[in-house]
Formats: structure tokens, sequence, C-alpha cells
């Protein structure tokens, strides 16, 4: 299957040649699995409409997969959505990729798309961990086809992190995009988007390898490290806070 790039949200409609591809289970996005049909049952319940189907799917992802930025490997298997479920945890690429094949399950077209943004409330830690980069480069989020319009949204942060680290969580109502806001729960700066990379029809991993090793040199990023931390993210304490 042809991977399809666009710079921004797809220009595409049902009739569109090519919009098949925002639907169909692939490698990543597995959906077809025991494991994420369990996982999206689990989530919409009785949901009876698609935007309906989307927010329950949002909120399960969000909050039922913790937030690990930790765990970044380059090997292929831990990015299918199925491993994901399976995990429990995952940072915000994979996260991304889980909500696309959840959607696309129920029939909702999604893609996957990469911004540049500065986060505020990082760790010393993680800071280390990035090579002392403040720029979190290719931040992943889904993009939905909902009501005749793509969305976006970014089902990264988990509610449990956001609590501790101050942020107000991220919702979504399957209307408007739901993305980082600017300033925490104290007004704080906390996110800062710089540039947007596109969506892509799969989840691009080798693209996200190729600009980590380019933009974190040396870095356990760049590495791709699976390294299991000694404590969880959200019970590390952020450098605004």
């Amino acid at each position: 299957m042809t991977v399809i790039h666009v710079p921004g949200l797809p220009e595409l409609t049902p009739d569109s040649p090519g919009f098949g591809a925002y639907l169909e289970p692939t490698g990543f996005l597995d959906y077809d699995s025991p494991a994420v049909q369990r996982f999206v049952r689990e989530a919409i319940g009785d949901a009876g409409d698609a935007c309906e189907r989307a927010v329950r799917l949002f909120y399960a992802v969000r909050d039922r997969i913790r937030y690990d930025p930790y765990r970044i490997s380059y090997e292929s298997p831990a990015y299918r959505a199925s491993r994901i479920v399976e995990d429990g945890f995952g940072w915000c690429v994979p996260k991304a990729g889980l909500l696309a094949a959840c959607a696309r399950s129920v029939g909702i077209p999604a893609a996957i798309g990469l911004a540049d943004v500065v986060n505020h409330l990082n760790t010393e830690k993680l800071r280390a961990r990035m090579g002392g980069v403040d720029i979190f480069y290719d931040h992943g989020y889904a993009a939905l086809y909902l009501g005749g319009t793509w969305v976006k949204a970014v089902p990264a942060f988990n509610i449990e992190l956001c609590q501790r680290f101050g942020v107000r969580p991220t919702d979504f109502d399957g209307s408007q995009d739901a993305l980082y806001q600017e300033h925490d729960a104290h007004g704080r700066l906390h996110m800062q988007y710089l540039t947007d990379h596109g969506t892509w029809s799969d989840l691009p991993l080798q693209q996200v390898r190729d600009d980590f090793v380019r933009h974190y040199p040396g870095s356990e990023f760049a590495a791709g490290a699976e390294i299991a931390p000694e404590q969880r993210f959200e019970d590390e304490t952020p450098i605004g806070g």
C-alpha cells in the first residue's frame, strides 16, 4: 500500500480517489486485531453516531493508555496499535496511531499528523534524554474525518499526568481541533506549536526516526533506546513547576 503524505490535512472526501487509504488497516494500524477490537468495543459502548464514537475513543486512548516518553523504540512492532493496547502505555506518536486505528475500525477515516512543538513543562530527566533540546520534533496527532471535515485530535497526555503537572487536559467534542493548550492551569506557557508537517495515511516511523537522529544527535532519543524508567513520568517534577 502506498503511504499518502500531504502538507496539511487531507483535502479529500468520500468520493475522492485514494480516500480508501484512510480507512484500511495497515501493519501499524492493525485494527482488525483482537486486542484493538476489544479496546474499541469497551470504549464506544452504546455510542450511536460517528461523532460520539470518536469522542469516546479519544478519551479511551487519552486516559487508558499512559503517556510514557521514555519507551521510544524504532522497532516496528512497538508501534502497532495492538501492541499499544496490550502494553497500556505509549508516547504521542503511537498513541496518535492507536486513535487513528480505532477510528478506522468503526468506519471513521483517519490520518496521522506530525508537528514540532515547544513544551514549557518539560522535566530535567526528559530534557537530558533529548540531549538538552527543548523542542519536541514530530509530535504526533490524529486527524479524523467527522461531519464532512477533518479535525485534529491529540490524545497524548492522560488525565493523571495533567492533574499532577497542573495542566488542563485536552478535551475533544468531535467537531473542533483538540490540541495542547498554550497555557497550563496556572496561566504559565505550556505548549507552543512551531511547525506542522502535515498528515500521512499510515504511521511514518522512518520519518520520525530520521528526524530524531538529525535533531537529537548523540542523545537517547536518537538512539531509540527503550528504557524502563525508575519512576513514572507523571511522578517527576516539571521544570516550570
